[in-house]
C-alpha cells in the first residue's frame, strides 16, 4: 500500500438527520458520522489518502457503512466486521434553532477494538495519526488502543493529533483529563475549542496562555478555535497567527470542527504551514456549514478550488 496522508480511529455511527425538531419530523435522512470519521471524509474529499481503524457490526447498516467509507475513498482494509450493533446519533433542529442531538451509542461495535488491531507496519504508512477524546471514552480496551497507536507512531516519527473534543454526555471532566494525561507525551498537534474543552476541561481562556502550557508539554502545535473572535489561534515554533472564519454564513455547524481538523491535517501532511494549513481548512469548514449534515455537506476538492480563488481575487 502506498503512503497515506491520516490515519484515525474511532466510531462509524449512523446518522438520522432532520431540518425540524424531532417531535416533529415526519421523516429522517440516513447518513453516517462519527468525528474523526468526518475528519477523515473532509481529508478523502480534498484528495488526501486516508485510513481508519473501526470496528462495524454485521447488523442491517453494516453494508451500507462499509460501503459508504469506500465510497468516501477510505482505505477500510483494516476495517472488522463482528457481532453486536451499530451506534446511532439523531441531529435535528437546524430550521428550528434548537438543535437537538440525541446518540444511542453505549457498547457498540467500535467500543470493542482494542490494541490488537494496531497494527505497526500499517501505522508506520501514514504521514499523521489522529484521535480524540471521543475515541478514547468509546471503552478502556479503546483508550488502549489510541495509547498503542500513539505511541507506535511516535516510535517510527509519524506526526500525532489529538482533539479533547469533549462532551459531558460521554464522560465525565475528570476521566477527560486523565486520558489526555495518559497520551499527552506522544502528542503533537492538539486541537480544542477555547469554551467547550480549554475552559470545560482546565478553566483557561487565555490563547496565550494556553499555547504556553502545550508548548511546555512538547506539543508542537496548537490550534484554537474561538467563536468570539471568529476565527483560529494557531501557536506554533515560537510564533503566534490568527486565521478568521471563512465566511459568517451558516447553516449547520454540525461537524465543523472535525471538518476543519481533517483538513488542516491533510494540508499538514502535504508539507504546508500550520496557518496556511488553518487558512484552507477554514475554507473547507466554512463552505460545509451552508449546507446540512456532517459529511454529506463537505465539499470537493474543485469547490474548496473555486472558493480560494475567488477569495483571493475578492482580496486583490
Amino acid at each position: 500500500m502506498d503512503k497515506l496522508n491520516i490515519i484515525t480511529m474511532g466510531e462509524v455511527l449512523v446518522e438520522l438527520s432532520s431540518t425540524q425538531s424531532l417531535e416533529y419530523a415526519d421523516t429522517l435522512d440516513k447518513n453516517f458520522g462519527g468525528d474523526t470519521l468526518t475528519a477523515a471524509a473532509a481529508a478523502a474529499r480534498l484528495g488526501g489518502k486516508v485510513g481508519y481503524i473501526t470496528k462495524i457490526a454485521s447488523d442491517a447498516f453494516r453494508d451500507f457503512l462499509v460501503g459508504g467509507l469506500a465510497a468516501e475513498g477510505i482505505d477500510i482494509s483494516t476495517i472488522t466486521v463482528n457481532e453486536g450493533y451499530n451506534g446511532i446519533y439523531f441531529v435535528a433542529g437546524c430550521e428550528t434553532g434548537k438543535k437537538e442531538f440525541a446518540y444511542y451509542r453505549k457498547k457498540s461495535a467500535a467500543a470493542s477494538l482494542t490494541e490488537k488491531d494496531i497494527d505497526e507496519e500499517y501505522i508506520k504508512k501514514a504521514n499523521i495519526v489522529y484521535a480524540t477524546g471521543i475515541t478514547q471514552s468509546l471503552s478502556l480496551s479503546v483508550k488502549e488502543a489510541v495509547f498503542k497507536m500513539f505511541k507506535t507512531a511516535k516510535e517510527n516519527g509519524v506526526t500525532t493529533a489529538y482533539d479533547p473534543n469533549f462532551h459531558p454526555v460521554f464522560w465525565s471532566k475528570e476521566e477527560a483529563k486523565e486520558a489526555f494525561e495518559e497520551i499527552k507525551d506522544y502528542v503533537d498537534i492538539i486541537f480544542m475549542n477555547v469554551h467547550s474543552d480549554s475552559l470545560a476541561l482546565w478553566d483557561i481562556d487565555s490563547y496565550d496562555k494556553l499555547g504556553s502550557i502545550f508548548f511546555d508539554m512538547g506539543i508542537k502545535t496548537v490550534v484554537i478555535k474561538s467563536k468570539e473572535n471568529s476565527g483560529y489561534h494557531i501557536y506554533f515554533s515560537g510564533k503566534s497567527a490568527f486565521v478568521p472564519f471563512y465566511s459568517d454564513v451558516k447553516t449547520d455547524s454540525t461537524g465543523a470542527g472535525d471538518v476543519f481538523n481533517g483538513a488542516f491535517l491533510y494540508e499538514i501532511s502535504k508539507g504546508n504551514s500550520p496557518v496556511k494549513a488553518a487558512e484552507i481548512a477554514s475554507v473547507v469548514a466554512g463552505l460545509q456549514v451552508r449546507k446540512i449534515g456532517a459529511i454529506k455537506s463537505i465539499p470537493t476538492l474543485k469547490e474548496v478550488t473555486a472558493a480560494i480563488r475567488e477569495k483571493n481575487e475578492q482580496q486583490q
